[in-house]
Protein backbone atom coordinates (compact mmCIF):
# COMPACT_ATOMS: atom_id res chain seq x y z
CA UNK A 1 0.00 0.00 0.00
CA UNK A 2 2.91 2.38 0.50
CA UNK A 3 3.85 2.14 -2.89
CA UNK A 4 0.77 2.91 -4.03
CA UNK A 5 0.61 6.40 -2.03
CA UNK A 6 4.09 7.26 -3.24
CA UNK A 7 2.06 6.85 -6.97
CA UNK A 8 -0.58 8.90 -5.90
CA UNK A 9 1.90 12.04 -4.32
CA UNK A 10 4.38 11.42 -7.63
CA UNK A 11 0.57 11.43 -9.77
CA UNK A 12 0.14 15.10 -7.28
CA UNK A 13 3.68 16.50 -8.19
CA UNK A 14 3.56 15.48 -11.79
CA UNK A 15 0.60 17.18 -12.33
CA UNK A 16 1.43 20.46 -10.42
CA UNK A 17 4.86 20.64 -12.93
CA UNK A 18 1.93 20.99 -15.90
CA UNK A 19 1.56 24.51 -14.46
CA UNK A 20 0.12 27.67 -16.59
CA UNK A 21 3.45 28.19 -18.34
CA UNK A 22 3.65 24.27 -19.95
CA UNK A 23 0.07 23.68 -20.00
CA UNK A 24 -0.98 24.89 -24.13
CA UNK A 25 2.38 23.30 -25.67
CA UNK A 26 0.02 22.42 -28.71
CA UNK A 27 -2.87 25.01 -30.61
CA UNK A 28 -6.26 24.46 -29.01
CA UNK A 29 -9.64 23.74 -31.61
CA UNK A 30 -11.67 27.11 -30.94
CA UNK A 31 -10.28 28.94 -28.54
CA UNK A 32 -11.01 32.31 -28.39
CA UNK A 33 -14.22 31.38 -30.86
CA UNK A 34 -16.57 29.82 -28.56
CA UNK A 35 -19.90 32.03 -27.84
CA UNK A 36 -20.59 31.98 -24.19
CA UNK A 37 -24.45 31.41 -25.32
CA UNK A 38 -26.55 28.76 -27.16
CA UNK A 39 -29.97 29.65 -27.72
CA UNK A 40 -31.15 29.46 -24.30
CA UNK A 41 -28.35 27.50 -22.61
CA UNK A 42 -25.85 30.19 -21.22
CA UNK A 43 -22.80 28.10 -20.81
CA UNK A 44 -20.97 30.98 -18.43
CA UNK A 45 -23.55 31.02 -15.75
CA UNK A 46 -23.98 26.72 -16.75
CA UNK A 47 -20.55 26.21 -15.89
CA UNK A 48 -19.96 28.39 -12.96
CA UNK A 49 -22.90 27.61 -11.56
CA UNK A 50 -21.75 23.73 -11.19
CA UNK A 51 -20.88 23.37 -7.72
CA UNK A 52 -22.92 25.82 -5.58
CA UNK A 53 -24.81 23.44 -4.19
CA UNK A 54 -22.63 21.07 -3.46
CA UNK A 55 -19.86 23.16 -1.00
CA UNK A 56 -20.71 21.52 2.54
CA UNK A 57 -17.40 19.05 2.33
CA UNK A 58 -14.09 21.10 3.50
CA UNK A 59 -11.82 20.76 0.40
CA UNK A 60 -9.17 19.29 2.29
CA UNK A 61 -11.06 16.66 3.44
CA UNK A 62 -12.33 15.84 -0.42
CA UNK A 63 -9.25 15.60 -1.29
CA UNK A 64 -7.96 13.29 1.62
CA UNK A 65 -10.82 10.64 0.42
CA UNK A 66 -9.90 11.44 -3.27
CA UNK A 67 -6.71 10.55 -2.35
CA UNK A 68 -8.06 7.26 -0.72
CA UNK A 69 -9.84 6.57 -3.61
CA UNK A 70 -7.45 7.41 -6.08
CA UNK A 71 -5.33 4.56 -3.99
CA UNK A 72 -8.02 2.05 -4.62
CA UNK A 73 -7.93 2.16 -8.29
CA UNK A 74 -3.74 2.15 -8.62
CA UNK A 75 -4.08 -0.65 -6.31
CA UNK A 76 -6.50 -2.79 -8.80
CA UNK A 77 -4.51 -1.39 -12.22
CA UNK A 78 -0.98 0.21 -12.35
CA UNK A 79 -0.63 3.46 -14.14
CA UNK A 80 0.83 2.93 -17.76
CA UNK A 81 4.77 3.57 -18.22
CA UNK A 82 4.50 6.05 -20.75
CA UNK A 83 5.22 9.50 -19.44
CA UNK A 84 4.39 11.36 -23.20
CA UNK A 85 0.86 10.02 -22.61
CA UNK A 86 0.83 10.80 -19.07
CA UNK A 87 1.94 14.17 -19.86
CA UNK A 88 -0.60 14.49 -22.88
CA UNK A 89 -3.91 13.19 -20.85
CA UNK A 90 -2.99 16.23 -17.92
CA UNK A 91 -2.50 18.67 -20.47
CA UNK A 92 -5.71 18.03 -22.04
CA UNK A 93 -7.58 17.74 -19.09
CA UNK A 94 -6.02 20.84 -17.01
CA UNK A 95 -7.15 22.99 -20.33
CA UNK A 96 -10.29 21.44 -19.70
CA UNK A 97 -10.88 22.02 -15.82
CA UNK A 98 -10.24 25.71 -16.79
CA UNK A 99 -13.31 26.02 -18.25
CA UNK A 100 -15.08 25.63 -14.47
CA UNK A 101 -15.56 27.16 -11.35
CA UNK A 102 -12.90 24.84 -9.34
CA UNK A 103 -9.68 25.14 -11.45
CA UNK A 104 -7.86 25.52 -8.30
CA UNK A 105 -8.32 21.54 -7.16
CA UNK A 106 -5.22 19.27 -7.28
CA UNK A 107 -6.46 18.10 -10.40
CA UNK A 108 -4.77 14.86 -11.41
CA UNK A 109 -5.20 12.71 -14.60
CA UNK A 110 -3.44 9.48 -15.44
CA UNK A 111 -3.82 6.41 -17.41
CA UNK A 112 -4.47 3.61 -16.18
CA UNK A 113 -2.98 0.14 -17.86
CA UNK A 114 -5.74 -1.90 -19.13
CA UNK A 115 -7.03 -2.48 -22.02
CA UNK A 116 -10.52 -2.06 -21.24
CA UNK A 117 -12.67 0.82 -21.72
CA UNK A 118 -13.42 2.92 -18.98
CA UNK A 119 -12.95 5.74 -17.22
CA UNK A 120 -13.05 6.74 -13.11
CA UNK A 121 -13.41 9.71 -11.20
CA UNK A 122 -12.43 10.45 -7.65
CA UNK A 123 -13.13 13.01 -5.21
CA UNK A 124 -11.06 16.14 -5.06
CA UNK A 125 -10.24 15.98 -8.68
CA UNK A 126 -8.49 12.60 -9.62
CA UNK A 127 -9.77 11.39 -12.82
CA UNK A 128 -8.60 8.06 -14.78
CA UNK A 129 -8.53 6.69 -18.22
CA UNK A 130 -7.66 3.60 -19.56
CA UNK A 131 -5.22 2.44 -21.79
CA UNK A 132 -8.00 0.71 -23.96
CA UNK A 133 -10.12 3.84 -23.71
CA UNK A 134 -7.44 6.18 -24.81
CA UNK A 135 -6.37 3.81 -27.65
CA UNK A 136 -10.31 3.95 -29.33
CA UNK A 137 -10.61 7.62 -29.57
CA UNK A 138 -10.68 8.69 -32.84
CA UNK A 139 -10.38 12.24 -31.88
CA UNK A 140 -9.08 14.36 -29.63
CA UNK A 141 -13.08 15.67 -29.32
CA UNK A 142 -13.71 12.68 -28.09
CA UNK A 143 -11.53 12.73 -25.55
CA UNK A 144 -11.98 15.50 -24.18
CA UNK A 145 -15.74 14.64 -24.02
CA UNK A 146 -14.71 11.59 -21.99
CA UNK A 147 -12.33 13.47 -19.63
CA UNK A 148 -15.14 16.68 -19.26
CA UNK A 149 -17.66 13.74 -17.89
CA UNK A 150 -15.31 12.67 -15.19
CA UNK A 151 -14.61 16.03 -14.77
CA UNK A 152 -18.36 16.89 -13.85
CA UNK A 153 -18.75 14.16 -11.53
CA UNK A 154 -16.07 15.87 -9.48
CA UNK A 155 -17.57 19.15 -9.83
CA UNK A 156 -21.18 18.18 -8.41
CA UNK A 157 -19.18 15.93 -6.00
CA UNK A 158 -21.29 12.66 -6.70
CA UNK A 159 -19.05 9.99 -5.61
CA UNK A 160 -19.10 12.23 -2.15
CA UNK A 161 -22.72 11.98 -2.33
CA UNK A 162 -22.80 8.72 -2.87
CA UNK A 163 -20.51 7.75 0.14
CA UNK A 164 -22.67 9.32 2.08
CA UNK A 165 -25.74 7.84 0.86
CA UNK A 166 -24.30 4.79 1.25
CA UNK A 167 -22.79 4.98 4.39
CA UNK A 168 -23.95 8.25 5.84
CA UNK A 169 -22.37 11.24 7.50
CA UNK A 170 -21.19 9.02 10.15
CA UNK A 171 -18.51 7.16 8.31
CA UNK A 172 -17.17 10.47 6.96
CA UNK A 173 -16.96 12.28 10.15
CA UNK A 174 -14.79 8.70 11.81
CA UNK A 175 -12.41 8.82 8.71
CA UNK A 176 -12.06 12.40 8.54
CA UNK A 177 -11.96 13.34 12.03
CA UNK A 178 -9.38 10.44 13.61
CA UNK A 179 -7.38 11.77 10.03
CA UNK A 180 -7.39 15.48 11.57
CA UNK A 181 -9.07 16.95 8.90
CA UNK A 182 -6.78 16.02 6.48
CA UNK A 183 -3.14 15.53 8.30
CA UNK A 184 -1.96 12.22 10.13
CA UNK A 185 -3.57 8.94 9.54
CA UNK A 186 -7.36 7.85 9.93
CA UNK A 187 -8.34 4.85 12.13
CA UNK A 188 -7.61 1.76 10.08
CA UNK A 189 -11.70 0.41 10.69
CA UNK A 190 -12.55 3.98 9.68
CA UNK A 191 -10.62 3.67 6.11
CA UNK A 192 -11.63 -0.11 6.01
CA UNK A 193 -15.00 0.72 5.58
CA UNK A 194 -14.84 3.43 3.56
CA UNK A 195 -12.48 2.02 0.95
CA UNK A 196 -15.04 -0.67 0.67
CA UNK A 197 -17.72 1.71 -0.17
CA UNK A 198 -15.63 2.74 -3.15
CA UNK A 199 -15.05 -0.01 -4.23
CA UNK A 200 -18.67 -1.01 -4.32
CA UNK A 201 -19.02 2.30 -6.06
CA UNK A 202 -16.41 1.41 -8.93
CA UNK A 203 -17.89 -2.07 -9.49
CA UNK A 204 -21.66 -0.97 -9.54
CA UNK A 205 -21.67 2.47 -10.50
CA UNK A 206 -23.33 5.92 -9.21
CA UNK A 207 -27.02 6.45 -9.80
CA UNK A 208 -28.42 6.95 -13.11
CA UNK A 209 -29.24 10.54 -12.78
CA UNK A 210 -25.91 11.36 -11.77
CA UNK A 211 -24.49 9.81 -14.72
CA UNK A 212 -26.78 11.65 -16.88
CA UNK A 213 -25.72 15.26 -15.31
CA UNK A 214 -21.91 14.26 -15.96
CA UNK A 215 -22.89 13.68 -19.76
CA UNK A 216 -24.69 16.94 -19.61
CA UNK A 217 -21.95 18.92 -18.23
CA UNK A 218 -18.82 17.20 -20.25
CA UNK A 219 -20.87 18.67 -23.31
CA UNK A 220 -21.20 21.82 -22.04
CA UNK A 221 -17.56 21.61 -20.67
CA UNK A 222 -15.56 20.19 -23.92
CA UNK A 223 -17.61 22.92 -26.04
CA UNK A 224 -16.25 25.60 -24.06
CA UNK A 225 -12.96 24.37 -23.96
CA UNK A 226 -13.27 24.98 -28.09
CA UNK A 227 -14.12 21.44 -28.91
CA UNK A 228 -16.62 19.61 -30.86
CA UNK A 229 -19.90 19.33 -28.40
CA UNK A 230 -20.38 16.17 -30.37
CA UNK A 231 -17.32 14.41 -29.07
CA UNK A 232 -18.87 12.51 -26.11
CA UNK A 233 -22.27 11.77 -28.06
CA UNK A 234 -20.08 10.27 -30.64
CA UNK A 235 -18.16 8.22 -28.41
CA UNK A 236 -22.07 6.80 -26.81
CA UNK A 237 -22.65 6.13 -30.57
CA UNK A 238 -19.59 3.84 -30.71
CA UNK A 239 -20.54 2.41 -27.70
CA UNK A 240 -23.77 0.51 -29.03
CA UNK A 241 -22.13 -1.16 -31.19
CA UNK A 242 -19.98 -3.28 -28.62
CA UNK A 243 -21.32 -6.27 -26.99
CA UNK A 244 -22.23 -5.31 -23.01
CA UNK A 245 -20.96 -9.12 -22.54
CA UNK A 246 -17.54 -8.68 -24.31
CA UNK A 247 -15.03 -8.54 -21.05
CA UNK A 248 -13.38 -4.77 -23.09
CA UNK A 249 -16.61 -3.57 -22.09
CA UNK A 250 -18.64 -5.40 -19.91
CA UNK A 251 -17.67 -3.11 -16.54
CA UNK A 252 -18.67 0.09 -18.13
CA UNK A 253 -21.86 -1.20 -19.20
CA UNK A 254 -22.84 -2.57 -16.00
CA UNK A 255 -21.94 0.79 -14.46
CA UNK A 256 -23.39 2.90 -16.38
CA UNK A 257 -27.00 3.71 -18.26
CA UNK A 258 -27.50 2.02 -22.15
CA UNK A 259 -25.48 4.21 -24.37
CA UNK A 260 -29.03 4.53 -26.22
CA UNK A 261 -30.61 6.18 -23.02
CA UNK A 262 -27.50 8.46 -22.50
CA UNK A 263 -27.90 9.91 -26.40
CA UNK A 264 -31.38 10.13 -26.18
CA UNK A 265 -31.09 12.48 -23.23
CA UNK A 266 -28.06 14.45 -24.78
CA UNK A 267 -30.54 14.80 -28.32
CA UNK A 268 -33.16 16.31 -26.20
CA UNK A 269 -30.83 18.53 -24.64
CA UNK A 270 -28.45 19.52 -27.43
CA UNK A 271 -31.36 19.56 -30.35
CA UNK A 272 -29.59 22.30 -32.91
CA UNK A 273 -27.73 24.20 -30.32
CA UNK A 274 -24.51 23.33 -30.56
CA UNK A 275 -24.40 22.97 -34.43
CA UNK A 276 -22.65 26.60 -35.64
CA UNK A 277 -19.90 26.58 -32.93
CA UNK A 278 -16.16 26.38 -34.23
CA UNK A 279 -14.95 23.98 -32.37
CA UNK A 280 -13.21 21.47 -33.75
CA UNK A 281 -12.52 17.32 -33.59
CA UNK A 282 -8.98 17.48 -33.37
CA UNK A 283 -6.37 15.15 -34.28
CA UNK A 284 -6.97 11.10 -32.81
CA UNK A 285 -4.69 11.02 -29.73
CA UNK A 286 -2.53 9.19 -31.20
CA UNK A 287 -1.01 11.42 -33.52
CA UNK A 288 -1.16 14.45 -30.95
CA UNK A 289 0.97 12.34 -28.94
CA UNK A 290 4.03 13.04 -31.30
CA UNK A 291 3.70 16.28 -30.01
CA UNK A 292 4.76 14.99 -26.83
CA UNK A 293 7.53 12.76 -27.33
CA UNK A 294 11.38 13.46 -26.76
Amino acid sequence: MKTIYQTVAALLLAGASCGASAQLPFSLPGLDKLSNKLGNINLGNAVGNLTKAARETDEAEEVRIGQEFAATLLGAKPLVADPALQRYVNVLGRWLVLQTDRPDLPWTFGVLDDSGFNAFAAPGGFVFVTRGLVARMRSEAELAGVLAHEIGHVLKKHHLRAVQKNAGMALLGDFLGAAGKGSGSPHPEARSALMNVGRKLYTSGLDKEDEFEADRLGVVIAARAGYDAYGLPAVLQALQAQNPADGEFSLLFRTHPAPSARIAMLEALMRDRFDGLPGKDGPPPAMRLTEFRD
